[in-house]
């Protein structure tokens, strides 16, 4: 016997009665299952990874504090890196993932920039309405570290005209130390699948320097040798030599957002922050944001 319209639409129904919820949750919600699922990159030592099968890094303490704060239990939700940022943003958080459609609560390691987040694309619309960034934690830069048994200090980026310097593939230090002087340092800049690789080979004297993210290579260099330095120079014709990384929910939940709001705020300003970048062993800058707002 076929089954009548009504009663496919029936267990259709029931069908999608059955299925969790795929949308993102407002704070009631969340408050209300005692969970917040947070999506964080996976294999990104010191923000965050594995370690020994357990989850370890900056952003890991930082998800911790807030669902601390939130009295509901942390669920974390590990990411690879897609082509952009505003693919992860979407697989993250308004869209989901092509497989599970999954949504996260909330995204770390969001780039925190007004000019970036009213970004508009061809036809005036913004890029970025579905998801609200908020909550700057951390100013990220390009970084050089060097050997002085090599080089006495790091002037100027031409220096690398003369000496090898390893970058992480596919990275803008890799694309700039290709391209800047006329690709005058391309035979000098050796690249390395990731970066834990490219400072072993510092460490190792295969090259005299590294470029990448002054937070991993802090992170990297602890405990060795002295005579491996940060230098102090500048990029010329690099353009963002800097950039503030926050937070993101989807636009629809600005209350929660309002409330992680407060908990980075008093984790910054009571130096609580600070002291979960140097349990990490790397380097932390507060973004200005909350010295504009102390008073």
């Amino acid at each position: 016997m076929i089954p009548s319209y009504r009663q496919l639409l029936a267990v259709l129904l029931l069908a999608l009665a059955a299925m969790p919820p795929l949308a993102a949750r407002s704070f009631d919600d969340i408050k209300a299952s005692k969970e917040l699922l947070v999506s964080v990159y996976r294999d990104f030592a010191p923000y965050s990874s594995l370690i020994a099968g357990k989850p370890s890094g900056i952003d890991i303490d930082i998800a911790a504090a807030i669902a601390s704060s939130l009295g509901v239990r942390l669920q974390l939700r590990w990411i690879t890196a897609d082509e952009n940022v505003e693919d992860d943003l979407r697989n993250s958080l308004w869209k989901g993932d092509f497989r599970s459609k999954k949504k996260s609560d909330l995204m770390l390691r969001v780039p925190y920039d007004r000019q970036y987040s009213q970004l508009r694309d061809d036809i005036g619309e913004l890029v970025h309405d579905r998801v609200h960034m908020f909550a700057p934690y951390h100013i990220e830069r390009w970084q050089i570290a060097f050997n002085r048994q090599k080089m006495a200090k790091v002037p100027t980026i031409a220096l690398f005209q003369y000496h090898d310097i390893g970058v992480e593939v596919d990275t803008v230090p890799a694309f700039y130390l290709t391209t800047a002087f006329r690709g005058s340092m391309t035979k000098h800049t050796k690249h390395f699948s990731n970066m834990s690789l490219a400072v072993a080979a510092l460490k190792q004297h295969e090259v005299d320097a590294v470029m990448g993210m002054r937070t991993q290579i802090s992170h990297l260099l602890h405990g060795s040798d002295a005579n491996f330095v940060l230098a102090a120079n500048g990029f010329p014709t690099l353009g963002k030599q800097q950039w503030q990384i926050g937070m993101a929910v989807k636009s629809d939940y600005r209350q929660l957002a309002y409330a992680i709001e407060d908990i980075v705020a008093a984790l910054v300003t009571s130096g609580k922050m600070q002291a979960i970048f140097t349990r990490h062993h790397a380097l932390y800058q507060a973004p200005s944001f909350y010295n504009d707002n102390s008073g």
